[in-house]
C-alpha cells in the first residue's frame, strides 16, 4: 500500500507492522455502531491492535450484531476483548459460581480474550489469580488490569498485583488510568515506580477519560504527550478514543503536537543528521531574537 509523503522518514523505534510485540494501541469501544467501526478500521486499522468492548455493553447487543462486529475487528487483525468491569459485575451480583458460565458465554459469542480487573470490586490475591486461571482453562486469553477507580495505591502494590497476573497466566497487564493522574497531572513517582518494576513491553498504560472526575480533554492530551516523551514511540497505550487514533499515531512518530522531538529519532536511525532537542531549542531562541529585532 502506497503512502503519501513517503519521503518523510518515520522513527525506526516505532513498530510499524502488526502483529506488534510493543507499541500497542487499544481503542475503547463504548458501543460504536458497526458502520463507524468499519470506517475507523478502514482508515486507521493499521494503527489499532486491541479493541475493548467496554464495561458491560456486550450484554446489550443483539447476538448476530455483536458477532458481526467481532468478525470485523478480526478481519482487520484487531483483538477485541470484553472490559473487566462486566466480569466484576457478574462476580459481585451473581457470585463466583456464575463465573464459569460467564466465561463460556464469552467464548460462545465470539470472544477469545477477556479482561480481569478489580476497578470497582476489590479482589484478593487468591481471587485474582483464581479468576485468571479459570479463564485460561476456559480457552480464553487474559488481559489483567490492576488499580482502582476509587482507592489510590502505591507503585509497589500495583507492581505486585501485576506480577500476580502474569504468574497466573495473563498475557499483558493494563494499569487503571485513575491511579496515574491527580488533579489533571501525571503522578510521576508512581509511573516511574511501575516502569522500574515491570517489563513495559507487557504493560498497557491507560489514558484517563471524562469518566474520571476532574479529568479534562487537555489533561488526556497532556498525559498522552508525557507518556510518548517519557517511554518513546513504542509505549503501549490503552483507552484511545476512536476519533483520536490517527492523532495518537502522529504523536508517536513525531508528526503531532509534540513536534520533531520524536521525529528526530527517525533521521538518526536512517543515517541522516540528527536534530537534537537542544538544537531545536537553540533554533527557537534564535527565531525569537530575530522576531524581537524585527519588532524593534
Amino acid at each position: 500500500m502506497a503512502n503519501p509523503f513517503a519521503f518523510v522518514d518515520l522513527p525506526a523505534a516505532r513498530s510499524a507492522k502488526k502483529p506488534r510485540m510493543s507499541g500497542l494501541t487499544m481503542m475503547v469501544d463504548f458501543g460504536l455502531p458497526y458502520g463507524q467501526v468499519s470506517d475507523v478500521l478502514e482508515m486507521a486499522g493499521a494503527y489499532i491492535d486491541l479493541g475493548k468492548i467496554a464495561v458491560g455493553t456486550a450484554r446489550l447487543y443483539e447476538l448476530s450484531y455483536l458477532r458481526r462486529k467481532l468478525a470485523l475487528y478480526r478481519l482487520h487483525k484487531v483483538r477485541a476483548f470484553i472490559g473487566g468491569q462486566f466480569m466484576e459485575y457478574v462476580f459481585a451480583v451473581h457470585g463466583e459460581a456464575m463465573l464459569p458460565k460467564y466465561l463460556a458465554e464469552a467464548k460462545r459469542v465470539g470472544f477469545n480474550v477477556i479482561e480481569i480487573s478489580d476497578n470497582c470490586v476489590p479482589l484478593t490475591r487468591t481471587q485474582r489469580m483464581s479468576q485468571i486461571r479459570l479463564a485460561r482453562e476456559a480457552g480464553l486469553a487474559v488481559f489483567g488490569e490492576v488499580g482502582s477507580k476509587d482507592m489510590k495505591n502505591d507503585a509497589r502494590l500495583l507492581v505486585g498485583q501485576a506480577e500476580d497476573c502474569f504468574e497466573a497466566g495473563a498475557e499483558i497487564v493494563l494499569v487503571e488510568a485513575a491511579e496515574l493522574i491527580e488533579n489533571g497531572k501525571p503522578k510521576m513517582k508512581l509511573i516511574d515506580g511501575i516502569r522500574k518494576g515491570l517489563d513495559m513491553s507487557k504493560v498497557l498504560i491507560e489514558l484517563p477519560g471524562p469518566w474520571i472526575s476532574g479529568v479534562t480533554l487537555s489533561a488526556v492530551e497532556d498525559m498522552k504527550k508525557f507518556l510518548v516523551e517519557a517511554f518513546g514511540p513504542d509505549v503501549n497505550l490503552a483507552n484511545v478514543a476512536p476519533q483520536d487514533i490517527m492523532e495518537t499515531e502522529a504523536l508517536r512518530v513525531g508528526l503531532g503536537v509534540v513536534g520533531p522531538k520524536v521525529g528526530a529519532i527517525a533521521s538518526a536511525s536512517k543515517g541522516a543528521p540528527k536534530t537534537s532537542s537542544a538544537t531545536v531549542r537553540a533554533r527557537k531562541r534564535r527565531n525569537n531574537k530575530t522576531e524581537r529585532k524585527r519588532a524593534a
